[in-house]
């Protein structure tokens, strides 16, 4: 990833590898070395962000082509930005406002978001389960979907940064712009969502 870019090719790994090994990997520090003029070590945050920014894009796009463009679009993005990262917030949620804006200007324009729970309730079924035990797992995931498809796509987003990649409400405002008590809301009302969807398919 992004070595078509000159200013990101690297020549030895094993700087990356020894502080990935020694777990010096304090973002806040490595972006003010990649500014003072350390560009190569722009892929130790590749590497340590790159999985959730491609599960993010495989949240919008649905499609593992567009969502690895996706990843590289972003931290492109985020490379030509890096002056203007100003330690306020953590690395990963000034980069994640990034791919959010990119994402949300890009699905716009082609297609509707899909929520990461979507795509990880679609993973294959082991070939040793019963037919009646496939059955009931594909109705669930029906009940799940159709609860999830209740709500508006503001809220799915908010469900997903909150349950998926683990953040705050604040910063989820920080990333989407969202007031945080209408993050707040856009949660629990999807609980209230998914609760009575659940509890309908059990009792029935």
């Amino acid at each position: 990833m992004l070595t078509n870019d000159p200013d990101l090719k690297s020549g030895d790994d094993s700087q990356a590898i020894a502080a990935i090994q020694t777990g010096d990997l304090n973002d806040q520090l490595i972006v003010s070395q990649i500014v003072s003029g350390q560009k190569d070590l722009f892929r130790l945050l590749v590497r340590q962000h790159e999985k959730a920014d491609y599960g993010m894009g495989l949240s919008f796009f649905r499609n593992p082509e567009d969502a690895g463009d996706f990843t590289q679009e972003v931290f492109l993005k985020a490379y030509r930005s890096l002056s203007r990262f100003e330690g306020r917030s953590r690395f990963s949620t000034w980069l994640y406002k990034i791919a959010y804006n990119t994402a949300l200007n890009e699905v716009n324009r082609r297609k509707e978001y899909h929520s990461l729970a979507e795509e990880d309730s679609q993973k294959l079924v082991n070939s040793t389960e019963t037919p009646e035990r496939i059955a009931l797992r594909n109705a669930a995931k029906s009940a799940v979907h159709a609860a999830l498809k209740e709500l508006p796509e503001r809220f799915r987003i908010c469900v997903d940064l909150f349950y998926f990649y683990d953040r705050s409400h604040q910063e989820i405002e920080a990333i989407t712009g969202i007031p945080v008590n209408t993050i707040k809301s856009h949660v629990f009302r999807s609980k209230i969502i998914l609760r009575e969807k659940l509890e309908s398919f059990t009792e029935n």
